[in-house]
């Protein structure tokens, strides 16, 4: 039931990617960035419609994360960038080439390589040092995106996706740490005013980069962000760990669930092309 509901929060995220880029793209883009240009894209219905899919998004991972392993739900998550790809042909009249549609098989394949071979995770609550360090982690990654701004598209870009990435990986970590003993509870540490802080710079971040790049570009960064990191922490400091005797099957299942994903982002751009040979309406995913 937990990869089933981490599946759902991809296919969530994925769909809600594609209308953030929508209302991204359709506001006005510039060399700055201020606050009048961001309200721009959080006031159209694509991005509002997006947020909402976040939302139901977070509230499946939220709960998969209650039962299930860091590396498997982040690893499911990386499949939102393949249900991008897809559900851009209807939304975006985009078409799929042969790279892409192979990278949509091994994203699948990895994740049931990892559903195969998860284990339960560690019910122990983290102590106070790593949830103290989570909420350092915020202003720390807050200076990071700041810095990327500076930077020249793509690289900006791509970073930006990283740094939202990051704060989706601090998202994901912080739900991990909190109780289940109580709802009161809840508000008595720093793990969930970290997790509401930390997503909503996540959103802001991204937001900015998916004004400057295509979706699949910025959103390669944020795959790497949010899968590679929190695994690795959920396995080191969480006790997170596989079946008896099914690592390796786990570490393959990861590394080509992740390995596809940043493969989309690196042949398809969810941009039109106009091709001669293209009739309009049936743009292709350029390719390298």
């Amino acid at each position: 039931m937990g990869l089933v509901l981490a599946i759902v929060s991809a296919i969530c995220y994925g769909s809600a990617s594609v209308f953030q880029a929508m209302a991204a793209r359709r506001a006005p883009s510039s060399d700055t960035v201020d606050a009048r240009s961001l309200v721009r894209v959080f006031a159209q219905w694509p991005y509002l419609l997006g947020l909402a899919l976040d939302g139901a998004g977070f509230v499946a991972q939220f709960i998969a994360l209650r039962s299930l392993p860091i590396f498997v739900v982040q690893a499911a998550l990386a499949a939102s960038l393949a249900v991008t790809a897809v559900i851009a042909i209807p939304i975006l009249k985009l078409r799929l080439g042969p790279v892409q549609w192979f990278a949509v098989a091994g994203v699948c394949v990895g994740l049931a390589l990892l559903g195969i071979s998860a284990g339960h995770e560690n019910a122990d609550r983290p102590g106070w040092t790593f949830r103290i360090g989570l909420a350092i982690a915020v202003p720390v990654l807050a200076l990071l995106g700041l810095a990327a701004l500076k930077l020249k598209d793509p690289v900006r870009a791509a970073t930006l996706g990283l740094v939202g990435g990051l704060f989706f990986g601090v998202v994901a970590l912080a739900a991990r740490s909190i109780s289940d003993v109580d709802f009161v509870d809840w508000f008595s540490g720093p793990e969930i005013y970290t997790l509401v802080v930390a997503g909503g710079l996540a959103f802001v971040f991204y937001t900015i980069g998916l004004q400057r790049a295509s979706v699949t570009t910025v959103t390669a960064g944020l795959v790497i962000g949010e899968t590679v990191l929190p695994s690795v922490v959920g396995v080191v400091a969480l006790g997170d760990s596989t079946r008896r005797g099914f690592i390796p099957v786990a570490v393959v299942g990861f590394a080509l669930a992740v390995a596809a994903s940043l493969m989309l982002a690196r042949y398809g751009s969810l941009e039109e092309s106009e091709p001669a040979a293209e009739s309009p309406g049936t743009p292709e995913l350029q390719t390298d």
